[in-house]
């Protein structure tokens, strides 16, 4: 199976960690979350090559250019996390077909494993499409405005959206234009999808599989790190 490259959103600013950095830069193991991140991804044998996706202005980024004999090249993304997975799609190299697959991973999943991502192009390609995520097993509460519990949904057939998720490179491109020219901002490269009429592929992964998004989790994935390759 040829390798596919994988687009890394990280034009975000992170806020609800605190901080003066973005999140992608803060300290995680001695070493920046993002580094972890692109280290994982680049030494997967299905991963051709890194498209990571800055923010304007970014002068944090360390100018890589190549992890693992691989190479790593970069865009700048836009306002919200759709725009800036569309313009690494759009500055991935030509050799990159319309019809290639193409993965899209968050640059704060740094414990992903890597029989997960191979899971998941092993049943995703001939699915047309899918993603990475884990059934819902903890009870579902609807609260009110109040911040009480007024209703528990049910939890059948409901799963954790992770990534990495993949997609064929024309036909994501296409649907998050589509979104986009609706007003929608949607919340990843799937909800994307499923506007423009696709059903992808749920594949279940580790749920240790964690994005970094507050304090308390920069410790958690220092404490997986070692324990989910």
């Amino acid at each position: 199976m040829a390798a596919l490259w994988c687009v890394v959103p990280a034009a975000g600013r992170g806020t609800r960690v605190g901080g003066d950095l973005p999140k992608q830069y803060l300290p995680l193991a001695g070493r920046p979350l993002i580094l972890h991140t692109l280290d994982r991804l680049a030494a997967h044998p299905l991963i051709a090559g890194l498209m990571v996706v800055l923010g304007a202005g970014d002068e944090l980024w360390p100018s890589i250019a190549q992890l693992g004999g691989k190479p790593v090249l970069t865009a700048i993304g836009g306002a919200e996390r759709c725009d800036s997975v569309l313009a690494g799609l759009n500055a991935l190299p030509a050799e990159v077909s319309e019809d290639a697959f193409v993965l899209v991973h968050d640059a704060a999943r740094p414990c992903v494993r890597e029989a997960d991502i191979a899971r998941l192009i092993e049943k995703g390609v001939p699915a047309g499409g899918g993603l990475l995520g884990a059934p819902l097993r903890d009870t579902l509460k609807r609260a009110g405005g109040d911040g009480r519990s007024h209703e528990t949904e049910p939890r059948d057939h409901r799963w954790r959206a992770f990534t990495p998720q993949m997609f064929r490179r024309g036909d994501l491109s296409w649907a998050l234009q589509a979104a986009s020219a609706a007003g929608i901002t949607v919340s990843d490269e799937a909800m994307a999808m499923e506007r423009a009429g696709f059903a992808p592929l749920l594949v279940e992964g580790a749920e240790d599989n964690i994005k970094v998004t507050t304090a308390a989790d920069f410790a958690l994935a220092e404490f997986l790190l070692p324990r989910t390759k």
